[in-house]
């Protein structure tokens, strides 16, 4: 397996991590005695065949219902020291829920610390002033590292790029889970902050989030030959050494194996990819307009500054990539999660356009007709019933 240092932590971190949010039972607490054998025995033989690829940083979280539980019946037959456990625990108004929350992982991991503590989910404002302000939930964090119960203390966010810029420029933690990919790299800048801050960078999320891979339309698996999709963004991903580890979020055993091709072919990944990259651009050119493409993302405001809170720059970068790639199953799973989705999700669709005069907010772009005229068309293509996203906020 190959690894990169994680930041100011020295973990040798393996570029790929086994992620917990999808071979667990229920997205809530449940006694012990509901858990299905079968589903306790395909979590174990996920964690064994991760371990025997070199996968050995097991990601998890407080808010993925049993999975803490059922890692905390394997996971100590294992020695320690080979083990890299991270759990993440969302921040709280009052820093004694925080510590109670943590305290429940613990009991549940059955271990008597975890290498990496993240707090889960600083979204907004609000979330960012509990964790910082004094006596907030970072206190709470770096008391627990001071007693050994946590060795380093990152973040997780689905924030905009300025608050988790800001996150990070405090200069306050270690590491930081974030988005970034293909698909999707507004994060970029947040990044490069990270590697001044020389932390740990862990990319949430590039199966799903980054494409619903998983199920890559033909258009799409064309386009990337002679790598998958699925390769190609691992590659694109990794191929950068300011980023250290992919998220697989693995729901069986043969989860990780598309994703161990690419670990062959990082070596030479710049020459592969490149030409891919150049033409997914020139389809998409070639569908939308080169001057779309150049200049889609000026001017448009952030989701809470546009009537109606209409999320225009998400709905955006979901229709460019359904109507140039065929990626649409992955545009509707996002689409519809919009206004569903808490502060994970934050925006709604365009489900109430004609409600609203958009033109006053869009002033500043060189597409204000053609943008409400796309919104109009996203909907009537990605539009269905409501999603929920994954797990609890």
């Amino acid at each position: 397996m190959i690894t990169r240092r994680f930041g100011r932590t020295g973990i040798q971190m393996p570029v790929l991590t086994c992620g917990g949010m999808r071979y667990q039972h229920k997205w809530d607490d449940v006694p012990p005695d509901e858990i299905p054998k079968a589903n306790q025995e395909n979590l174990e033989r996920t964690i064994h065949r991760a371990l025997e690829l070199g996968i050995n940083h097991i990601e998890t979280a407080r808010g993925y219902g049993t999975s803490e539980m059922q890692l905390g019946w394997v996971l100590p037959r294992f020695p320690r020291e080979k083990l890299i456990v991270q759990t993440k625990v969302a921040p709280t108004a009052d820093p004694a829920a925080f510590l109670e929350n943590f305290e429940k992982s613990m009991a549940y991991l059955n271990l008597d610390h975890v290498d990496l503590l993240s707090i889960h989910g600083i979204n907004h404002r609000e979330l960012f002033d509990w964790t910082m302000r004094p006596g907030g939930c970072l206190d709470a964090a770096k008391q627990l590292r001071r007693d050994g119960r946590c060795l380093h203390i990152g973040f997780s966010t689905h924030a905009g790029v300025d608050l988790i810029r800001e996150a990070v420029n405090t200069g306050e933690f270690d590491y930081v889970n974030l988005h970034w990919y293909w698909v999707n790299d507004v994060n970029w800048p947040a990044v490069l902050d990270a590697t001044r801050q020389d932390m740990g960078v862990f990319i949430i999320s590039p199966n799903d989030k980054g494409g619903k891979l998983y199920q890559p339309p033909y258009k799409l698996t064309r386009l990337c030959e002679p790598l998958s999709p699925m390769v190609f963004n691992d590659l694109y991903c990794l191929m950068r050494p300011e980023v250290h580890t992919l998220s697989i979020g693995a729901s069986r055993p043969g989860d990780f194996d598309e994703h161990v091709k690419a670990l062959a072919l990082l070596d030479r990944a710049e020459p592969l990819v490149t030409p891919i990259v150049e033409r997914l651009r020139a389809e998409m050119e070639c569908s939308l307009g080169a001057d779309w493409m150049r200049d889609w993302q000026t001017g448009i405001p952030d989701w809470e500054e546009v009537p109606g809170n209409i999320h225009i720059w998400e709905i955006l970068r979901l229709w460019n990539h359904a109507s140039a790639l065929d990626m649409v199953e992955f545009a509707k799973m996002r689409y519809n999660l919009l206004g569903n989705g808490g502060h994970w999700f934050p925006g709604l669709n365009a489900a109430e356009l004609g409600k609203h005069d958009l033109r006053p907010c869009l002033s500043g772009s060189p597409f204000p007709e053609r943008i409400i005229e796309t919104l109009a068309q996203a909907h009537d293509l990605l539009a269905g019933e409501e999603v929920k996203r994954l797990g609890k906020d």
